[in-house]
């Protein structure tokens, strides 16, 4: 007797079984959320160790990190972007069961992300030193040459950046996310023994940091890519798809993929505004901002590693041509969405008090950075599942410039002049920087919501 899961009474929606085929059981669509969940998170535990040892290097070796990093996460986001075009379109050809044109599109994603990373490299070795002056211009000498040698090493890694979102692109539009589950927790693991390594053995300074980050991205990148060639998956990389310029397939990934960089290119400019606003504030209010950050984005995690299922899902449902089963697991992954970000939200903010005695900071920061996190998980339980994972399914059926405009226009208008009136003009400091961010996830739920009740995402085409 088949044992039913517990919980599918209530993450399933309130239509008919005519009105919406299970393409996708309960057991499926666990087996892609839990490995996301657990890379994301095993990735920032990471994250926090590795800048924890780094912390050893010295001051200008933290520094030079941490502002090549700004000027590096331009670039990654890019890669990022340009996979999730290419999910979107080998998930749609996955779904109408077009194994040749899915394979063609994994291919194609893959060789346009070589050709631009290769170039990005070129530019960031030639021109290193002209664009750090000219970002970072006036930081001390030490500092400055920490950010060159830092640059020098980790430009080398943009290439292996992009082959391995790509393929992880391709893993995830077949659902297969424990295998970048597995490659991510080796990669990390790599890089943090490598970097204790090159700081604590060899001594190695910024250099010791770098290393392990490129060996570790390399790693990755070779690892995806051999499983993408592997003949066990449905689709896999064609080396005659590599090696060729198919316009028309670039066109359709390209569609997808520039919106979604500029989208995530302003977001990145206004956080760096963001920053100077927040230093306006006085130390107290800046630690306190900067600590809760982190425990922010470990309360994001929930809605973060949602995005990929959205558009593994709803895109190969379209792609069938089954719109009634999109809006059905539109409904359904809502609703499994908002149940984790409640719960883990909840827990997070349980678990802050404790974490924060870890924390040298002063009793008045520590308070502050409580009820930051208060206000924060409150409303990225309930808004963040609306406003972060449901305009990736809108992504998937093809309809990106909406979702681009809500989010520049909300993060314009919402985040950055709220931050401006509550935080300085109203006084309320890096409170009114939170309640900003808040009003900004707010008017997305809203817009976002309005567009998929409109339908209209499902006029697009996307192959």
């Amino acid at each position: 007797m088949r044992r039913k899961d517990p919980l599918s009474k209530r993450w399933k929606p309130k239509c008919s079984e005519e009105a919406s085929p299970k393409q996708f059981s309960n057991g499926e669509i666990r087996q892609m959320i839990v490995p996301l969940l657990l890379e994301q998170l095993f990735i920032m535990l990471i994250g926090i160790a590795d800048a924890f040892m780094v912390s050893y290097a010295g001051d200008a070796a933290v520094s030079g990190v941490s502002l090549v990093n700004m000027f590096n996460t331009v670039f990654i986001y890019l890669f990022t972007s340009l996979a999730s075009g290419g999910a979107v379109v080998v998930s749609q050809y996955i779904g109408s069961r077009n194994r040749d044109m899915a394979a063609l599109a994994a291919s194609q994603l893959l060789m346009i992300a070589a050709v631009i990373s290769f170039a990005l490299t070129a530019v960031s070795l030639i021109w290193k030193e002209p664009l750090l002056k000219l970002l970072f211009g006036r930081v001390e000498q030490d500092v400055m040459d920490a950010c060159i040698i830092y640059l020098r090493i980790s430009a080398y890694s943009f290439p292996a950046i992009a082959v391995y979102n790509s393929g992880a692109a391709l893993c995830r539009s077949m659902g297969k996310t424990g295998v970048t589950m597995v490659i991510s927790v080796l990669a990390n693991g790599i890089n943090i023994v490598g970097n204790a390594i090159g700081i604590f053995v060899l001594h190695a300074g910024v250099a010791g940091v770098a290393y392990p980050s490129l060996i570790s991205r390399v790693f990755s990148a070779l690892a995806v890519t051999v499983v993408c060639f592997s003949q066990k998956y449905e689709v896999t990389y064609r080396l005659r798809n590599i090696f060729c310029w198919n316009q028309k397939m670039l066109g359709k990934i390209l569609r997808i993929a520039v919106p979604n960089g500029i989208e995530n290119g302003v977001f990145q400019l206004i956080k760096v505004a963001l920053s100077s606003v927040t230093a306006l504030f006085g130390t107290v209010q800046i630690a306190a901002n900067g600590v809760a950050q982190s425990f922010w984005s470990l309360a994001a995690l929930s809605g973060v590693a949602m995005g990929p299922v959205f558009i593994t899902v709803i895109g190969q449902c379209l792609g069938a041509g089954d719109q009634k089963g999109a809006d059905y697991y539109f409904k359904k992954l809502t609703r499994i969405t908002l149940l984790f970000s409640i719960a883990w939200n909840i827990l997070i903010f349980i678990l802050t008090p404790p974490m924060l005695s870890f924390f040298a900071l002063s009793a008045e920061a520590k308070e502050l950075t409580i009820l930051l996190v208060l206000i924060h998980n409150i409303c990225n339980a309930v808004l963040f599942p609306y406003s972060g994972a449901i305009p990736n399914g809108l992504r998937a059926a093809g309809d990106v410039r909406y979702t681009m405009l809500v989010s520049i226009l909300s993060t314009v208008f919402c985040r950055l002049l709220l931050s401006i009136v509550m935080g300085i003009f109203w006084e309320w400091g890096v409170i009114g920087v939170t309640v900003a961010m808040c009003c900004d996830w707010g008017v997305r739920c809203i817009f976002y919501q309005l567009r998929y009740r409109s339908g209209k995402w499902k006029q697009f085409q996307v192959v």
